[in-house]
């Protein structure tokens, strides 16, 4: 175990963390070079043309340093705040952490949240600089941020370029100086925490492990604790990043078992697993059962793709434990299904992954987060949709889920973020001046960010700023229910949960924004917001007018009027009886948010 390193990458998106893994396992990996290619660890398409990593992944590296062989294995943990749950699990199972930073930007705010989350956990952080061969890198400011946030000196910061590869053969080198090798249990049986798992189409489910003691094998009987589940191994192995298949795994060791175990949910991630032998084993610290935080209704555009759509989400979540759907039905929207996702990236990716992949679109609705209402016998149950609110008379509290969020910017957007926030019922906490740079966080209702927010704060600030947030507790809150009515009927999928405060604006936003989606018909169309049986706002889409007197020519005018009367009573009896049809065209532009 003392020739054994585990490490992980810390860095914010687009801060060069593959690039890095890439020269690393270009230099000391198992790969040829004609099997070489850009972003190793990225197995996804959109991993790749976004920059972002979306599923931990891990490689072993052989180094060698004054003659003895080390084994370094490097996990690669998401750097987006959607997947901190992952990244901490990740974390846990490494030593010391690479925290990489771009020599043009500086520290971002998903890198300070995740490098106090290793910090935390005990690990030994290495502070690099990359992108130093960029005319526009800001070495000497950057280096003083890491010195001050680490409490490091100047020398233990490595300058790199994983473009080039400049200064990268130093890193391992600090590495196996630097990081202690894997601390092994007094347990007498094998045990060993999930970092990670995912389905495979030919081996079922994989399940990414650390071994903490003992060793595991195949044909070797375990039980997995939080669930009890026994099951029996058929391989073990790891990545180089070739997956290899090995005789055992070893205590510190890291890598992947195949033991026909057939979902996700039976391999949580951070659960820990033991010998089926163990008496009373005593389970891993930090394992969560992963809760959706934003729900959405996805509805299928064309009907006809029902069961097509079914079968897709149901390879999706077999791929990721952390998305959950179930069916739901809308009068004005069909049949579809009510979707959980840990945040808008999630959502975002889980959507483009529907439609590369299987080639289907959804109309979804305006995401929501999980409220907690109590009730005046005392029962506090949770909201995931408006349509799930009890009546207004039988609500006693409303909770609110309100989130940390801690914002990096450039000095001079200070002001408009500030005032984005305050629009956006946050209240200051801290305020913080680095180099070339703000620190500044606020306490707002997680409901406020989930929409709109990050394109808001990327657009006041150009572009420069990053934040990351928590959520830290639920308190209570004004809140009710929006309903939209056209022609006196309510639309249930255009219904929201809103705050008391600005709900009389929001309303004459929407409705104004619905009469402009809405086709004229022949009567005149109304189009209500309301809370229960108050109107807070109304407007109307004028009917089409047929000219009835255009076949006159004369005679007296009581004709005209009696021909204008009929009309009028017609299109009274026509706004009666009939239905607007609401265009799914016209869902989708309402409930995207506006750019």
């Amino acid at each position: 175990m003392k020739n054994i390193r585990n490490i992980s990458i810390i860095a914010h998106i687009d801060h060069g963390k593959s690039t890095l893994a890439d020269r690393l396992i270009e230099k000391y990996g198992a790969l040829s070079s004609r099997d070489m290619q850009d972003q190793v660890l990225d197995s996804m398409d959109l991993e790749r043309e976004r920059g972002i990593t979306i599923k931990a992944q891990t490689v072993s590296l052989k180094y060698e340093l004054n003659s003895d062989i080390y084994k370094v294995n490097i996990i690669d943990t998401p750097g987006h705040v959607d997947f901190s749950y992952e990244v901490s699990r990740s974390l846990s199972a490494c030593d010391s952490a690479l925290l990489i930073v771009d020599a043009t930007q500086g520290i971002e705010a998903q890198s300070i949240a995740h490098t106090n989350l290793a910090k935390d956990l005990g690990l030994k952080i290495i502070p690099i600089i990359n992108k130093i061969d960029l005319p526009s890198a800001d070495i000497p400011a950057v280096k003083k941020d890491l010195i001050d946030f680490l409490d490091v000196v100047e020398d233990d910061v490595i300058e790199v370029s994983a473009k080039t590869g400049v200064g990268v053969d130093k890193i391992l080198n600090k590495v196996i100086l630097e990081t202690p090798s894997p601390l092994e249990t007094n347990d007498d049986y094998s045990k060993s925490f999930i970092i990670d798992s995912w389905f495979d189409n030919y081996l079922g489910v994989v399940v990414l492990v650390k071994v903490v003691s003992g060793k595991i094998y195949p044909k070797q009987k375990i039980k997995i604790l939080s669930n009890g589940k026994e099951f029996l191994i058929d391989k073990v192995g790891n990545f180089t990043p070739k997956l290899t298949y090995l005789d055992e795994l070893g205590s510190g060791d890291v890598g992947f078992i195949i033991a026909s175990i057939k979902t996700l949910d039976a391999a949580p991630v951070g659960d820990t697993i033991v010998d089926s032998k163990a008496v009373n084993p005593e389970p891993l610290p930090g394992f969560e059962n992963i809760q959706p935080r934003v729900f959405s209704g996805f509805y299928p555009i064309d009907s006809k793709n029902y069961q097509e759509s079914k079968k897709a989400l149901d390879k999706l979540s077999l791929n990721d434990n952390s998305f959950t759907y179930e069916p739901e039905n809308s009068d004005s929207l069909g049949h579809g299904f009510r979707c959980g996702f840990l945040g808008l990236l999630h959502m975002e990716i889980i959507r483009e992954r529907l439609s590369r992949e299987y080639d289907l679109d959804f109309l979804m609705t305006v995401p929501s987060v999980t409220y907690k209402v109590e009730d005046k016998s005392g029962e506090v149950i949770e909201v995931k949709s408006p349509k799930d609110l009890p009546d207004e008379n039988k609500i006693k509290n409303f909770l609110e889920p309100i989130a940390q969020i801690n914002i990096i910017t450039p000095s001079d957007y200070l002001g408009p973020i500030i005032e984005l926030c305050v629009k956006k019922r946050g209240s200051q906490t801290n305020l913080q001046y680095r180099t070339n740079s703000v620190e500044i966080s606020f306490e707002i209702p997680l409901s406020e960010i989930i929409y709109d927010f990050f394109d808001k704060l990327k657009s006041c600030t150009k572009g420069y700023a990053s934040y990351d947030y928590t959520i830290i507790d639920y308190v209570e809150s004004k809140m009710i229910k929006l309903d939209i009515l056209v022609n006196k009927k309510k639309v249930d999928a255009l219904s929201q949960i809103l705050h008391k405060d600005n709900s009389d604006k929001k309303a004459r936003e929407l409705i104004e924004n619905l009469k402009e989606l809405i086709p004229r018909q022949m009567f005149e169309i109304s189009i209500q917001g309301c809370i229960g049986s108050k109107v807070l706002a109304s407007t109307s889409i004028r009917g089409f007018r047929k000219d009835v007197t255009a076949k006159l020519y004369g005679g007296d005018a009581t004709r005209k009027m009696k021909l204008l009367k009929k009309q009028k009573e017609g299109k009274k009896k026509m706004k009666k009886i009939g239905n607007v049809e609401i265009p799914k065209e016209a869902f989708y532009e309402f409930m995207m948010p506006k750019k």
